[in-house]
């Protein structure tokens, strides 16, 4: 079982930059792909970026390509996000999965671990 909490979350302006982390406790993300996910109100959620642990592969939703980045460390995930703007206000969620037991990466259902979430706000 992997516990995952985010933090980082908060109101800010357009063109602000935030950083939101997801760690665990007592155990290491090591051979688990990682991705961060977002759901706004009234929306699905959405895939924004994942590292794919056993190709070292970045991959990033169009909307974020440029603006955003993950970074990892052996017990925590990093979603740093410049230039924000109002569209990418949402609840943002990190979420895990073993490198051999997923398939594709940006499906929400592919990850059986996730956190509680963590709320971005851009106003304009």
């Amino acid at each position: 079982q992997v516990q995952l909490v985010e933090s980082g979350g908060g109101l800010v302006q357009a063109g602000d930059s935030l950083r939101l982390s997801c760690t665990t406790s007592g155990q290491t993300l090591n051979g688990y792909t990682m991705a961060w996910f977002r759901q706004a109100p009234g929306n699905e959620r959405e895939f924004v970026l994942a590292h794919v642990w056993n190709t070292g592969a970045r991959d990033y939703a169009e909307s974020v390509k440029g603006r955003f980045t993950i970074s990892r460390d052996n017990a925590n995930v990093y979603l740093q996000m410049n230039i924000l703007n109002p569209e990418d206000t949402a609840v943002y969620y990190c979420a895990a999965a073993w490198f051999s037991e997923i398939d594709n990466y940006r499906l929400p259902t592919a990850y059986p671990y996730w956190g509680q979430g963590t709320q971005v706000t851009v106003t304009s």
